[in-house]
Order: C-alpha cells, then structure tokens, then sequence
C-alpha cells in the first residue's frame, strides 16, 4: 500500500515538470518585418500601417516635485523653465536635442504633442490663441459687427416687452411690499 502511494506520488511530479528557460526566438518568432534594428510583427501579411504626421511641438508640463532629483535632472528642468510651479508648462520644438532632453527626464514630465484644428495661428492672430490642457492650440478669430447683429441689437433694445433692469427692480420691489 505504501509502494502504490510513493508510485503514484513520483508519477505525478513526473507531470509537473516546470520548464524555467527562456524560449528560443529564432525558431518563436520568425516572421516579423525588420526595420533597421526592430522586428515588427504585423497581424496581418498585408497589414499597413497609417501615415503618421509629427507635431511641430510639444506642451510639456512637470509632474512631479523637484525635490530629490539629481542635479543634473533638476538642471534639465531648469533649463526648460519647469522649475517653477507644477502647473507651470513650457512650449518647446520637436527636434532631437529637445527630445534627447526631455527622454532623460520623462519620469518627471508630461509631454503632450500640440495640434491645430483651426489652423496654425498668424503674426495678428497671437493675441487670440489659447493652448488647452490636451494640446489643442484654438485660434479664435476676431469676429467685426454684422449688420444683422447690430439690427437685433436695435430691435431688442426698443422692444415693450423686454426685462431691463428696471422694469425687473420695480418688479421685484412691489412684490416685496405686497407678497400675497
């Protein structure tokens, strides 16, 4: 009885074996596309990968304290002008010195790539261009009177029946001295 249950014991670990190597890659992944020094796998053989147009800049906003970095992080981010407030940000070109910098302190940083919906702003449109948290950069053009918003101007001003602010004080006022 004791023999079947150290047979049966040895048969089970026999099953259990753990394999704790590495795979091999050669023979695992062999049909990947190579792209200078990266093997890209597609899912598909016919898979094509949509054009991508980089920004031309980047918002990049400090995320994490300055405190008990090492100095030459706290350079960087001095350098950028992200040693201020942590809601500060900065706006820099997306060229490979700028990224070489931001690579070394992308433990600190959030970096958001600038986009323009409307158009990118001109010389005369600076001073109506606002950059949103999700990198939008919205110019808002500044609009001149239209004939037609000045002509309902005039009609709600000579209009009888318009709530002006004295007609809504009197208002108020006789409700006030006789409630019901």
């Amino acid at each position: 009885m004791f023999r079947n249950f150290i047979t049966k014991i040895n048969q089970i670990n026999l099953n259990i074996v753990r394999h704790y190597g590495k795979h091999n890659k050669k023979y695992l992944y062999n049909n990947g596309v190579k792209y200078g020094n990266i093997n890209y796998y597609p899912r598909t053989a016919d898979h094509q990968d949509p054009p991508v147009v980089p920004a031309k800049l980047f918002r990049v906003q400090r995320i994490k304290p300055v405190k008990g970095n090492p100095y030459w992080e706290k350079r960087l981010l001095n350098e950028l002008g992200l040693d201020g407030k942590q809601s500060d940000f900065t706006v820099v070109k997306n060229i490979p010195e700028i990224n070489a910098r931001l690579w070394k302190i992308k433990h600190l940083v959030k970096v958001t790539p600038i986009t323009f919906p409307y158009g990118e702003p001109k010389e005369h449109d600076i001073s109506h261009t606002f950059l949103k948290e999700n990198g939008e950069c919205i110019v808002t053009k500044d609009i001149g009177p239209v004939d037609e918003r000045i002509q309902a101007l005039d009609t709600f001003e000579k209009d009888a029946k318009r709530l002006d602010t004295e007609l809504l004080r009197r208002d108020a006022r006789l409700k006030w001295l006789n409630p019901w």
